[in-house]
């Protein structure tokens, strides 16, 4: 559960939501007349966002002409028919994948939403349309309205497998994790595929089997089309629990792999440069970060950064790129991302204590039930020297037996101070079991 992780916790990261290129595909819609109930309902192509102009690799990339072509091919259309449905939500699919590749989350979300929000005008009982704007609200990270639009786009068709997704996302970020699971269940059951195996492997991973965890993540990564953006992800997700079970080699091989295939694609660059800072190799992950952040304007590089600069003992460094990861956050708050629990985990990190409590209890007041949220702040209450808050918090944090190293050693830290040496032993011993190379 780190920031720099594009799954669907976070994301950027569970976001996220992936894969939504084939999501057209997918979803069996009980919408596919061309002119709806309000025929006479009409909204103007001015009513669709152009697209966000790529810059730098991005912009050499094959898919990108093409992706102009299929938008100005998707408004003639419109133009043409203003009351045809299914060109909008095509273009909405393509800019949510747009979002996931160029990181213009700012750009991209809203302008999803005017396009969704045209359809429901029209149609207020589409399903494709309400189930999208319940993954692009789990991209914003506003996880109860994301779910009660997924529940009704549920009512709406009960047999589609895409939006059980969409319901294991938003449930897992309330911290509703057994209705998490039933959804995985339901999902696996009406359509085993990439989608499907990922969200089985998240929840493995929190329920603390990851052995299982990365033997369904290479499952989605197999079911994936090769060298496509979802297949990428899957294999950076599996380069992830690599790393968090110390088997550095391997996550190493999935990013190397990833940008045989992708040279552009920057989140598994970051994964590299984690096996560089991991190794010690401080100035070559610095330049290996800032060849990503070239590429997509994605906060959690810049924040890696910091961490290196503080690392190498320049703190001047790092206090200006904390703060410069403070403003991108920022950015997206205005855009209607909740960022709170991003914030958080920056001010801890920063050393800037007060805020950090703020913006975690923030959070908390929204997910009082998720284990991420009481993990950063039984971490802040910890550093505050509050001992008896931050156990608290961290009992939460444990109580569906995860066995992430990270949360562990934390963990083991708060209960030495609380003068239980014998508990903190078991906690780093369990810590020690996922990965034999974890150090205090």
């Amino acid at each position: 559960m780190k920031n720099q992780i594009p799954t669907f916790k976070h994301i950027p990261v569970m976001g996220l939501l992936a894969l939504l290129t084939l999501a057209l595909l997918t979803l069996n819609s009980c919408t596919d007349k061309k002119k709806t109930v309000a025929e006479t309902t009409t909204t103007s192509t001015m009513d669709i966002p152009p697209l966000f102009e790529r810059r730098g690799e991005l912009a050499s990339a094959i898919e990108w002409q093409r992706t102009k072509e299929k938008v100005a091919e998707l408004n003639g259309k419109i133009r043409k028919e203003p009351n045809d449905i299914k060109p909008r939500l095509q273009m909405a699919v393509i800019y949510l994948a747009e979002a996931r590749i160029t990181g213009e989350h700012p750009y991209y979300y809203p302008a999803i939403l005017k396009i969704l929000d045209g359809v429901l005008t029209m149609d207020p009982k589409n399903f494709e349309a309400t189930t999208f704007k319940a993954s692009v609200k789990m991209s914003q990270h506003q996880f109860a309205e994301a779910r009660e639009l997924a529940e009704k786009a549920r009512q709406i068709n009960p047999s589609n497998a895409y939006v059980y997704g969409v319901l294991v996302d938003a449930n897992v970020e309330l911290g509703n994790y057994e209705e998490a699971v039933a959804m995985s269940d339901k999902m696996q059951a009406l359509k085993p595929s990439l989608e499907s195996y990922s969200r089985a492997s998240y929840l493995r991973e929190i329920y603390g089997n990851y052995p299982s965890s990365i033997a369904a993540m290479k499952l989605a990564v197999q079911a994936g089309l090769p060298g496509s953006e979802p297949q990428c992800w899957s294999k950076n997700i599996l380069g992830h629990l690599y790393e968090t079970t110390g088997q550095l080699d391997n996550a190493e091989q999935q990013y190397d792999g990833i940008l045989v295939m992708r040279p552009s694609y920057a989140f598994a660059m970051a994964g590299q440069a984690r096996i560089q800072k991991a190794r010690k190799e401080y100035d070559k992950a610095l330049v290996t970060l800032e060849k990503a952040a070239k590429i997509m304007p994605e906060f959690s590089f810049h924040e890696q950064m910091a961490e290196i600069y503080a690392l190498q003992g320049n703190q001047e460094k790092a206090r200006k790129k904390f703060a410069e990861v403070a403003r991108m956050l920022d950015e997206d708050a205005r855009s209607g991302h909740a960022v709170d629990l991003e914030l958080c985990k920056l001010y801890t990190k920063a050393g800037q204590l007060d805020s950090a409590k703020i913006y975690g209890l923030i959070e908390y007041k929204k997910r009082p039930k998720n284990i991420d949220v009481n993990h950063a702040l039984a971490w802040v209450y910890f550093n505050q020297h509050d001992l008896k808050n931050a156990q608290q918090h961290m009992q939460i944090a444990l109580r569906t037996g995860s066995k992430d190293p990270e949360l562990l050693q934390e963990a083991g830290a708060i209960e030495l101070a609380l003068g239980n040496a014998g508990q903190r032993d078991k906690l780093v011993a369990i810590a020690r079991k996922t990965n034999p190379k974890f150090t205090l």
